[in-house]
């Protein structure tokens, strides 16, 4: 099945998620910052609650496939690539003096399902075995602490790279501590036989300007908006907004880049705006306050034409959604504590498998309440070691292919 997603509500038919893993135990409070979390999940918590979302997904029509799956099958069917994965991935490595003594170490993992998860649960100085090598720098690491660290926000795989229409663009990421995700994406859609030389890359990982996945929501064929936040630059959407419009099998002709406030809490686009219904988004309030539009088409010369269109979101979604009466659901209501509180835990972060049908936190007891009384229906997850790491469903879940509409 290729990628094909041209909106955020048609049926969901299959999507790509990462069951937590032994990663989530290796985060210490000391590395919380680095790491991008708040907190510490419960492991055993964590992967209960997202089996049920993936079984919610899977009850409502949608095939899952995991990241881990698709990483080792690419190894497995390519026995050379190994070497050339092992060599990129542990580039990362902070302990540069130890980079030989892991690289053998991953080589001797007999299985690639086993040396893939091990890639992303991190690797020890303990676990590694390696003795001092009697050079300062080498001697001042604790043998507790990581030659290859751990990826905990894998489960989040919306952000190393999105599926825009028929292709996928591979994401250079804002902080270093997640540079090693994309790394998975590009070994699939370059070598995995499904998708390999079949799908149009607009981009691999490798522009100077970081993008996340959680900024990109596909309005319609002919529509995608990109959030300018914390995580994905003016630069960014330039660069892909060009290569969309240049692409003859592309149907996309407008960019609608949205400015939103830089900060943790409204980090991605998706955090704050996310479509619930063809003629309905969830909107955290607060972004309204600061919203800047603008909307980037291709002009001649091979140059683009950007326009400031203000900041009234509802008049330019019914403009290029061709609904005349779009309407804005508040995260919280019109009860500011509660818009506060439940954005915070994703209540703007609905993952919508159908019009009107969306998955959500059950812990958003408000903005859940809210859809329900606006006619979506909602099917409640539950959170409560999830919402830790501060993402939703969608933050949880990639899209491959919704259904034709």
């Amino acid at each position: 099945m290729s990628i094909y997603v041209k909106s955020e509500i048609a049926p969901l038919k299959r999507v790509l998620l990462h069951r937590p893993g032994k990663e989530l135990e290796h985060l210490t409070p000391g590395s919380l910052d680095r790491l991008l979390f708040d907190d510490i999940p419960f492991l055993q918590g964590a992967q209960e609650e997202h089996d049920r979302f993936a079984q919610v997904l899977r009850e409502n029509g949608a095939e899952v496939v995991y990241l881990e799956d698709l990483a080792a099958e690419t190894l497995r069917v390519n026995p050379g690539l190994r070497e050339q994965f092992l060599k990129e991935f542990i580039t990362f490595a902070p302990a540069v003096d130890y980079r030989q003594e892991l690289y053998q170490y991953l080589m001797s993992v007999p299985d690639e399902k086993e040396l893939i998860l091990k890639t992303m649960a991190g690797v020890s100085f303990d676990e590694l075995g390696a003795s001092p090598k009697y050079r300062l720098p080498s001697l001042l690491w604790r043998q507790d602490e990581f030659v290859l660290e751990p990826l905990p926000n894998l489960y989040f795989t919306r952000d190393p790279f999105e599926s825009i229409g028929e292709g996928v663009a591979i994401n250079r990421m804002y902080s270093v501590t997640r540079c090693q995700e994309t790394i998975y994406a590009r070994y699939i859609f370059r070598y995995h036989p499904e998708f390999g030389g079949k799908t149009p890359l607009y981009a691999t990982g490798d522009d100077a300007y970081s993008m996340e996945g959680g900024d990109v929501l596909n309005l319609s064929p002919e529509t995608v908006a990109i959030g300018i936040s914390q995580r994905t630059t003016p630069e960014a959407v330039e660069i892909i907004a060009k290569r969309l419009f240049e692409d003859e099998n592309s149907t996309v002709k407008t960019v609608l880049a949205l400015e939103i406030p830089c900060m943790r809490a409204t980090m991605h686009l998706d955090t704050v705006l996310t479509q619930v219904d063809r003629d309905k988004f969830v909107v955290f309030p607060d972004m309204l306050d600061e919203l800047r539009i603008f909307e980037i088409s291709m002009g001649g010369y091979g140059q683009l034409n950007i326009r400031d269109v203000g900041d009234n979101l509802r008049e330019v979604l019914e403009f290029h959604l061709g609904e005349p009466h779009i309407q804005l659901i508040f995260c919280g209501g019109g009860d500011n504590v509660a818009a506060q509180r439940e954005q915070w835990n994703d209540g703007s972060n609905t993952l919508c498998v159908a019009p009107g049908k969306v998955v959500a936190y059950n812990r958003n007891t408000v903005t859940n309440r809210i859809f329900e009384e606006n006619g979506i229906t909602v099917l409640k997850i539950p959170s409560g070691e999830l919402s830790r790491g501060r993402g939703g469903p969608r933050c949880m879940s990639m899209p491959l292919n919704r259904e034709k509409q």
